[in-house]
């Protein structure tokens, strides 16, 4: 009969950001190794606290399943002598399968004639292969931070009290440091009594809460949304909403016990951002908005432990936070004692990257990049005030307030421009350049703000594509990838039409004196055209949901310098597509860009010789052709690649015929060229939208 299996690792306090990956590691880990055995199972849930991680995998079978697999030995030439007699290769592998060579096959493989056999593999016992599966995963479970305690060999991310691992009733034997399989565990630290004894798997969650633990995470997360909600009603406001920080709370409790506290109203005249960071990045509180959006004197704490003397557990809360503040006051008031310019020489003993310079030298560079999208861009009103924001936008970073909090960057450089008698335009560029910050973030209001984020960002991708340290699969330390999710993001939802390429040239003219020295290993690639298939795999990635996967390759493949064409065009393709005539109208063009591709090599792009075309469809084709080629190009000038589509697809019927009644590869070669120059032409038109070469189907 089916099993439910249970591991529980029971250890200290876990940081909270430890718990997701390490659950989703034994997870996977688990399942890979019940899937090797062939056991099949139900649902896996995955229970996590600060002080356990816990995996239940329901309905395990008890018997792998039994499987007959082709085995091939040795080959043919290599198993017979010259008069057919087995080797000893034969007969070793007919041995070690238990048959005879007689009752060996021969199979036929790429690589030539094999003997082997259909051998029949029986599925192994759950009981026996548990202990391994879960061996396995205990081990190979990796933290980015690990300790080791004792004279043990093993390390974890915290010291490992206990373990439970159970199939159905019975205790699986496995061992990691000094700690050996049970069934007991313990319940929350301070409102459980003792050693907790579970019996089965089943009865895990429901052992958990009677234990004051809460150990189902969305369950928790819900309770923790649920509380504070209710206790910022009670105390007269509204949180500000705040996701990350209810993750990670929600990992460091395993019963949430929401309490509210008060600080000094004298602190409000600091920054909102500061007081909200104070209380979020330090102490983990919850900020209060009054019913305008502006800040409360007012927190919310979330405790592991609910508390019989409340008020003088928050009192330690509001003194802790009181310290805080203090701080952060002090950190404001130095930094405001001088102006903000006055910081910008410091930035050149600042090194942003060994290889390309001074964070001064980068400011430099993407001044002069900003500048060159305002005029590229039609922003030309903008200069002053991006050319004021670049020289000043990376002064905070030499401040106190944001060696002491990095996430106020922008920020403060806004407060302390504002304080230094800056115009407001260049307060707001300076705090937008990073927007968007991450994918909840909205985009900058202005366009001086919009346009110096954009280069900053792509000095940052040039120069690290430049000097050879692109992103790989598992690393991407400088955030690549969401830098140039960032420049889609930014080029898009500000309509900003320039050249892609020539912005990258720009870029890369900007850092070549600090590239002539710097020794980069050798690709197979330059760069720039690096640069540009990456942006073109962030492409993909945004577009996904928007359009066919092979369409969005289509308008890629068709060009994508200016991403804002590109999008309107992808638009433009999602909705024909939708419609009944979009296959018969993909397998024509398709066809014919096909030939094209097939021809490029031997004819060269050229004007059709309307005096060969002597059949009556190809003459017809070129005729439709001259008629559709103004109404495409008229729209296709007005971005209004809807109606360009719809003009082209009337070349459809033509096109047909032609393919019907007319041989393009003629043994007349002057005939054969002027054709395969006609059906470029075709296809030149329908690249101006899509590359339908990349459209899949058959033709």
């Amino acid at each position: 009969m089916p099993a439910d299996l249970l591991l529980e690792l029971h250890a200290e306090e876990l940081p909270a950001s430890f718990i997701g990956p390490a659950l989703e590691d034994l997870a996977k880990s688990i399942t890979e190794g019940l899937a090797a055995a062939r056991l099949k199972h139900g649902e896996v849930r995955k229970f996590g606290t600060p002080r356990r991680l816990a995996i239940l995998v329901k309905e395990v079978a008890d018997t792998g399943e039994d499987v007959t697999k082709e085995q091939l030995g040795p080959s043919v030439k290599a198993a017979f002598d010259a008069d057919g007699k087995p080797k000893q290769a034969a007969i070793k592998f007919a041995e070690g399968l238990k048959l005879t060579v007689e009752q060996l096959k021969r199979i036929t493989t790429a690589k030539g004639e094999y003997l082997g056999a259909q051998v029949e593999e029986k599925g192994g016992r759950a009981a026996e292969i548990m202990p391994g599966v879960l061996h396995e995963a205990v081990h190979a479970l990796k933290f980015r931070k690990s300790m080791r305690w004792g004279n043990v060999e093993g390390s974890f991310a915290r010291p490992l009290q206990s373990m439970i691992a159970l199939l159905g009733s019975e205790v699986v034997p496995v061992v990691f440091a000094d700690v050996k399989s049970g069934r007991q565990t313990r319940g929350h630290r301070f409102l459980s009594n003792g050693l907790l004894t579970i019996d089965k798997p089943a009865d895990y969650e429901q052992a958990m809460d009677k234990a004051n633990v809460i150990a189902d995470i969305p369950r928790r997360r819900a309770m923790v949304v649920e509380t504070i909600s209710a206790a910022a009603v009670k105390a007269g406001g509204k949180l500000l909403e705040d996701n990350a920080l209810v993750d990670q709370v929600t990992n460091l409790v395993e019963l949430p016990s929401p309490v509210v506290g008060s600080f000094d109203s004298k602190h409000l005249d600091l920054p909102p951002e500061v007081l909200v960071q104070e209380m979020k990045s330090h102490q983990r509180y919850f900020s209060l908005l009054d019913p305008n959006g502006k800040l409360l004197p007012r927190f919310i704490a979330v405790s592991n432990t609910p508390v019989r003397d409340e008020k003088l557990s928050v009192k330690g809360y509001e003194r802790v936070l009181q310290a805080r503040l203090s701080d952060g006051r002090f950190f404001f008031d130095e930094d405001r004692r001088s102006p903000l310019a006055d910081r910008i020489p410091k930035l050149e003993r600042v090194t942003w990257l060994k290889e390309l310079g001074s964070v001064a030298e980068k400011v430099e560079r993407f001044r002069v990049l900003a500048a060159w999208l305002a005029t590229e861009t039609g922003k030309k009103g903008e200069l002053a005030t991006i050319d004021r924001a670049a020289q000043l936008c990376k002064a905070d970073l030499v401040t106190g307030m944001v060696g002491e909090f990095p996430e106020l960057q922008g920020v403060m450089g806004r407060e302390y421009a504002l304080a230094s008698g800056e115009p407001k335009e260049v307060g707001l560029a300076i705090f937008e350049h990073y927007l968007p910050r991450n994918a909840n973030d909205g985009l900058p209001t202005e366009d001086a703000g919009a346009l110096l984020g954009l280069a900053d960002r792509l000095d940052t991708l040039c120069g690290m594509f430049a000097i050879g340290k692109r992103p790989t699969g598992a690393a991407d330390p400088q955030g690549l990838r969401r830098s140039c999710i960032a420049i889609i993001n930014l080029t898009l939802g500000k309509g900003y039409r320039y050249s892609l390429s020539k912005a990258i040239d720009k870029a890369l003219e900007g850092l070549a004196p600090k590239l002539k020295d710097v020794k980069v290993k050798p690709t197979q690639a330059p760069a720039k055209d690096e640069i540009l298939e990456f942006v073109k795999g962030r492409l993909e990635q945004l577009w996904a949901d928007a359009a066919r996967a092979d369409v969005a390759n289509a308008v890629l493949s068709a060009g994508f310098d200016d991403l804002v064409a590109a999008k309107k065009r992808l638009d433009a393709m999602a909705k024909q597509v939708a419609s009944a005539d979009f296959a018969p109208l993909a397998a024509t063009f398709k066809r014919v860009a096909n030939i094209v591709a097939k021809q490029a090599k031997d004819v060269q792009r050229g004007p059709v010789d309307k005096a060969l075309l002597k059949d009556a469809p190809e003459l017809a084709l070129y005729e439709a052709l001259e008629g559709v080629k103004g109404q495409a190009a008229a729209a296709v000038a007005k971005d209004d690649y809807g109606t360009a589509l719809q003009a082209m697809a009337t070349l459809r019927p033509t096109v047909d015929a032609f393919f019907d009644k007319v041989m393009v590869m003629a043994e007349d070669k002057a005939l054969m060229q002027n054709r395969v120059r006609l059906l470029m032409d075709v296809a030149g038109l329908f690249d101006r939208v899509a590359d339908f070469a990349q459209i899949q189907g058959e033709i």
